[in-house]
């Protein structure tokens, strides 16, 4: 089997299921608690098993309870726990058969086969009418997949967020920038749409070839920082953690654990961000996102809103 990687799923021994949310995972799968088996749950498997959807908060009351030696900073999965491994893009062919959307996604997207798959509850069966289809594009592809996502939507194929969806994810993300700031920064990103009045977004994965550049582990907390820098690279900006190679007298590096800033900025774009200054090794990074609501942090291009009159 191939490595497991961000965006799979894993199923332990007890049928409980977690959402991948790392690179890392030789020994111990990081990854999010999502659904536990509940005779009275809302969402019911292919078997007939009903499962219960857990909250942030609540998966890790649970762990903390239950399973405390997979507490970390995300939940860490022992390698032997694992009973099923879920991948996206193997299972893309089953969820688009019983899927209308997906299927028309798949067909108009065409993308390579291997590059593209659907993750979250589509991915382990557990979808309900109205869930979300979170479509995974890997590596280099990536951009294609979002020019492609333009095209559509300006030939009407597909359509854009509406003002009432707009304000869902802006709820849903709950970021320190005010709405209209934070649309802007979304809208040209094009990794978001509608099909069918259901909503789609295409996230990034890292191929198999790219996992050995991953950024691991935490460094040594130096405090809060707000900076303003020179993005230079910002070829991983959609992966989790973003990455944004910086110029900078201090820093080398803005990391998001946050989807919120995830492709924020551009190469040769001024940022300001605001998060927690960390040393590794020889480098000092930026994180963004240190707690679940990345609350007082937050990452803005100021070179896109000094070129937007509104927000001069």
């Amino acid at each position: 089997m191939q490595p497991i990687r961000l965006r799979d799923f894993i199923i332990d021994r007890d049928d409980w299921i977690y959402s991948v949310a790392a690179y890392d995972n030789a020994e111990r799968i990081g990854g999010i608690l999502r659904y536990i088996p509940d005779p009275s749950g809302e969402r019911c498997s292919r078997d007939g098993t009903r499962y219960r959807k857990l909250e942030f908060d609540e998966a890790y009351d649970l762990i903390r309870r239950e399973k405390p030696a997979y507490l970390d900073r995300i939940h860490r999965v022992p390698a032997g726990d694992v009973a099923t491994v879920k991948k996206p893009e193997v299972e893309l062919p089953r969820i688009a058969a019983r899927d209308r959307r997906v299927r028309s996604l798949v067909r108009l997207f065409s993308l390579p086969r291997g590059s593209l798959g659907c993750t979250g509850s589509r991915l382990v069966g557990l979808e309900a009418e109205s869930s979300d289809i979170d479509l995974v594009v890997y590596g280099s592809v990536f951009p294609a997949a979002c020019e492609r996502l333009r095209q559509l939507i300006a030939a009407g194929t597909v359509q854009d967020l509406s003002e009432e969806m707009w304000r869902t994810v802006y709820r849903k993300r709950s970021p320190e920038l005010p709405f209209d700031e934070f649309v802007l920064h979304e809208l040209r990103k094009w990794n978001r749409g509608e099909i069918g009045g259901t909503y789609f977004d295409l996230l990034y994965t890292r191929s198999y070839d790219d996992l050995g550049t991953v950024p691991v582990g935490a460094g040594t907390v130096l405090g809060p920082r707000t900076i303003r820098a020179v993005v230079t690279d910002a070829t991983h900006a959609f992966d989790s953690p973003a990455i944004y190679g910086v110029r900078h007298d201090e820093f080398s590096r803005i990391l998001s654990f946050t989807h919120t800033y995830s492709g924020q900025a551009l190469p040769g774009e001024v940022v300001e961000a605001r998060g927690v200054a960390e040393r590794h090794g020889e480098e000092t990074w930026l994180v963004v996102g240190t707690t679940r609501t990345a609350k007082g942090e937050w990452i803005r291009s100021r070179t896109l809103l000094e070129n937007t009159t509104d927000f001069r």
